[in-house]
């Protein structure tokens, strides 16, 4: 199949969707806006998705160690696995420390990928389109920012927040893609 035939397929499979592109976007997008309208909520919820979702990680890494052979290897796997168990359960059971914990990580990732992206722009300049790579590390460094003057105050609502912003632009995204390629 010819690349242009592969367009023609997928531009076709997704222009049959797009009324269910539709109502996807939209439910992503009223996600999104509870999230925002309650963003302690959100978060909390956040925190418990990761919390559960280390414990489950943890439990099944905890029992494969078991299957692997030599000690360090079994070990290791045997360690990482109790470490994931104990970090998912701290956070289920402490779900506000947790969305601290994980408020804070989010702030160092956002420092590394702004750092990162605007080193990226700037060798990239002056190539056509360096200055998206430029925004993107500047919101990633702002965000930075505003997580470490105000952790850990708010922590009880950035990721809910976050969550909330990522889902409205997600959800608007689809209900572009649908309006865009409506038959």
């Amino acid at each position: 199949m010819a690349n242009s035939d592969l367009d023609t397929h997928f531009h076709g499979r997704v222009r049959a969707a797009s009324g269910r592109l539709l109502w996807l976007g939209l439910a992503i997008m009223l996600v999104g806006l509870a999230a925002l309208v309650f963003p302690l909520v959100s978060t909390l919820v956040a925190a418990l998705v990761v919390g559960w979702t280390l414990m489950f990680a943890g439990a099944l890494a905890f029992i494969g160690a078991f299957s692997i052979h030599g000690t360090g290897p079994f070990f290791g796997a045997l360690l990482t696995g109790l470490l994931s168990l104990a970090a998912g359960a701290f956070i289920v059971f402490n779900p506000l420390a947790g969305a601290v914990t994980l408020t804070l990580i989010l702030g160092f990732v956002f420092m590394i990928q702004g750092a990162f992206e605007l080193f990226f722009a700037l060798e990239m300049r002056p190539h056509a389109g360096w200055w998206g790579m430029l925004l993107s590390g500047l919101a990633s460094a702002v965000l930075a920012i505003i997580i470490a003057t105000g952790w850990p105050a708010i922590s009880a609502v950035a990721l809910g927040i976050l969550l909330g912003v990522n889902f409205v632009t997600t959800g608007l995204g689809y209900i572009a893609v649908s309006r865009s390629l409506k038959a």
